[in-house]
């Protein structure tokens, strides 16, 4: 499974802003883009007090690798799910970021069973978690709405899944998903509302990005 294996602090400096890759690491003084809040690289400091000028071009492109790196999805992937969604009726770039929180490592994560959306991938790859019944390890499944996500009756015995349910009730999941923290598991209510995705995010960038 292809993934980007690099340094993420420096994905949030090059955008300018946190993106909460490493969960609670990033609300902690010890967060990279606290202490150096500038793009990486030699010029990295000195772009800070450049002109904020930029062309759409690079409004666009901004916008779809900020997006890719929310969800820790790579170009190829990414540009799928841009053309899965023209071939369907409605707004593209709503669909779209749907398609993106309808993926399971997401969904693990807005759950609140993780702490970042890498630590569910990473939990997810490992088999900890179920869909239906059904013992999955594929981050990028596409959940639908009546589907049921638990975690694997086997992994309750371990540390981390016994201390999930006190982690998790510090955590808020969002109203298109149904929690149970005693039975550690979660249902797919409906489709997320654009209210309840990242406001951050430029769907109608990044569906422009892919239209030029």
């Amino acid at each position: 499974m292809a993934r980007y294996h690099g340094p993420v602090c420096k994905l949030c400096r090059r955008e300018g802003e946190k993106l909460f890759l490493k969960g609670a690491r990033c609300f902690s003084p010890k967060c990279a883009f606290e202490r150096r809040g500038y793009a990486p690289g030699m010029h990295g400091k000195s772009s800070q007090f450049r002109s904020k000028r930029e062309s759409d071009y690079h409004r666009q492109l901004r916008a779809k690798q900020k997006a890719r790196r929310v969800y820790g999805v790579l170009e190829r992937q990414f540009r799928r799910y841009y053309e899965d969604t023209i071939k369907k009726r409605g707004l593209t770039g709503l669909m779209m970021l749907q398609i993106l929180e309808s993926r399971l490592d997401n969904v693990v994560f807005r759950l609140g069973f993780a702490g970042s959306r890498a630590e569910a991938r990473t939990l997810v790859t490992h088999g900890h978690f179920m869909v239906n019944g059904r013992r999955v390890d594929i981050p990028s499944m596409q959940v639908s709405v009546g589907d049921v996500v638990a975690v694997r009756e086997g992994s309750h015995r371990r540390t981390y899944f016994k201390n999930l349910p006190e982690l998790a009730e510090s955590r808020n999941a969002p109203n298109w998903l149904g929690r149970d923290l005693k039975g550690l598991s979660g249902t797919v209510l409906r489709q997320p509302e654009r209210s309840e995705i990242d406001a951050n995010l430029s769907e109608q960038s990044i569906v422009e990005y892919y239209s030029r």
